[in-house]
């Protein structure tokens, strides 16, 4: 009986284990990129998103451009030339969410400096995207861009440019770091240049109502500049935001489509040779 067992047992179906191995091999390195940039990239990387969301979200996406993952050879892993395979994808994820990152950044530091130049900059609350102290200024406009940038389909733009990185560079390709590097100081630039266009005008209107506010409690001392410049302030700023909604937005706009232009160029320019 026992011998008669034996042939059947050693001819059950199943899978090879070293054929499984590459499977996870593969799919561990094509969510290192995916979910270095959830981690980082705004809206997606934000404290607000649960934590469960987002691994469910990097490996549905992961799940997509496995297939498009060259074999690796699984002996690669305890090699040097495989932690640095793995340090790169996750460079590149961290570099691109970080780019947009720091783009968007642009609204809250110019909400910081219209909240500084009207005298609201005591009215912070706790943001809920980084954790920190954020005048409230500095959250509507971002929450203002969030919007926009989920209405004009941005989050989708951002998503497709990562999963047609892995066309341009393959895992294991040779990459330039110099891109990398000069992408997020050109953000960084860009952020202060942004941030001057959006504020600019308000601030403006605010500095002259300032000058006119000192020029009339020099002629008339006796009044209190805090019970009759502050309100005046206050005032103006809320006009001003009200009023320039149309423009800001279409500033905002731009905004979305140049720093989604800078991902993707980046992107393009990320391999070597």
């Amino acid at each position: 009986m026992l011998g008669l067992a034996t042939p059947s047992l050693t001819g059950l179906p199943g899978l090879d284990l070293n054929l499984v191995i590459t499977m996870l091999l593969q799919y561990f390195m094509a969510s290192l990129r995916i979910g270095a940039f959830i981690i980082s990239a705004p809206l997606f990387g934000a404290r607000w998103l649960p934590l469960q969301v987002r691994i469910v979200l990097a490996l549905t996406i992961t799940a997509v451009v496995a297939v498009q993952v060259p074999s690796i050879d699984p002996a690669i892993i305890s090699t040097a030339a495989g932690v640095m395979m793995m340090l790169v994808e996750v460079a590149i994820g961290l570099t691109a969410g970080l780019v947009l990152t720091i783009w968007f950044s642009s609204v809250m530091l110019a909400g910081e400096k219209i909240a500084a130049s009207a005298g609201l900059g005591f009215a912070a609350q706790v943001d809920p995207q980084t954790g920190g102290q954020t005048p409230v200024v500095s959250q509507t406009l971002y929450l203002f861009l969030t919007v926009l940038f989920l209405s004009l389909d941005g989050h989708l733009i951002a998503l497709a440019t990562i999963m047609e990185s892995y066309r341009i560079l393959p895992i294991g390709g040779s990459l330039a770091p110099q891109v990398l590097i000069s992408a997020g100081i050109n953000a960084a630039g860009t952020m202060f240049v942004a941030a001057t266009i959006i504020m600019l005008p308000i601030a403006m209107v605010l500095l002259m109502i300032n000058v006119a506010i000192g020029i009339i409690t020099k002629s008339a001392p006796q009044l209190n500049l805090f019970s009759f410049g502050f309100p005046i302030s206050l005032l103006a700023v809320f006009l001003l935001l009200y009023l320039s909604t149309s423009g800001m937005g279409d500033s905002m706009a731009q905004l979305i489509d140049d720093s989604l232009a800078n991902l993707q160029t980046m992107i393009t320019e990320m391999p070597g040779g």
